[in-house]
C-alpha cells in the first residue's frame, strides 16, 4: 500500500539533496546567461558580472536540497512504519521550503499532495 510513496519519496530524496549538481536551465543577467549548476556557476570567469549572484542561487539550492531532503528521509521512515499524517507533516516541509524554486525543482510538491490524498481516502 505504501511501496509507490516510499519508491517516490527515495527519489525525491536524491532528486532534492543534487539540485545543485543536477540543476535546472535558470538565466541571469540582462543577457539571460543559462548556469544550469553550482558547477557551472563556479566555472564562470571571474569577470562575468552575475557570476557571484549565479553561486549564491546555486548553493542557496544546495543548503535549500539538503534540508528538504533530510525532512524527506524523515517522511520516508514515517512511510515504513505506515504513519501516513507523520509522513505528511515532514513533507509539507519539504514542499514548503522548496517553493523559491519549485517551478524549477518539481521535487515534493506532488509527492506532498500524493501523501494528502492518501490520508483523505481513509488509508
Amino acid at each position: 500500500m505504501y511501496e509507490e510513496l516510499i519508491e517516490k519519496t527515495v527519489r525525491a530524496i536524491e532528486l532534492s539533496k543534487n539540485w545543485s549538481k543536477t540543476g535546472w536551465n535558470i538565466t541571469f543577467g540582462p543577457r539571460q546567461t543559462n548556469i544550469a549548476s553550482l558547477e557551472e556557476a563556479e566555472g564562470l570567469d571571474k569577470t562575468f558580472v552575475y557570476r557571484d549572484e549565479a553561486i549564491n542561487y546555486w548553493k542557496q539550492a544546495r543548503l535549500t536540497g539538503y534540508d528538504a531532503g533530510v525532512s524527506g528521509e524523515k517522511a520516508l521512515e514515517a512511510l515504513k512504519n505506515e504513519d501516513l499524517k507523520s509522513a505528511e507533516d515532514h513533507l509539507y516541509f519539504c514542499q514548503y521550503i522548496e517553493k523559491p524554486f519549485a517551478d524549477f525543482s518539481k521535487t515534493w510538491g506532488n509527492l506532498y499532495k500524493d501523501v494528502k490524498e492518501k490520508i483523505a481516502s481513509g488509508l
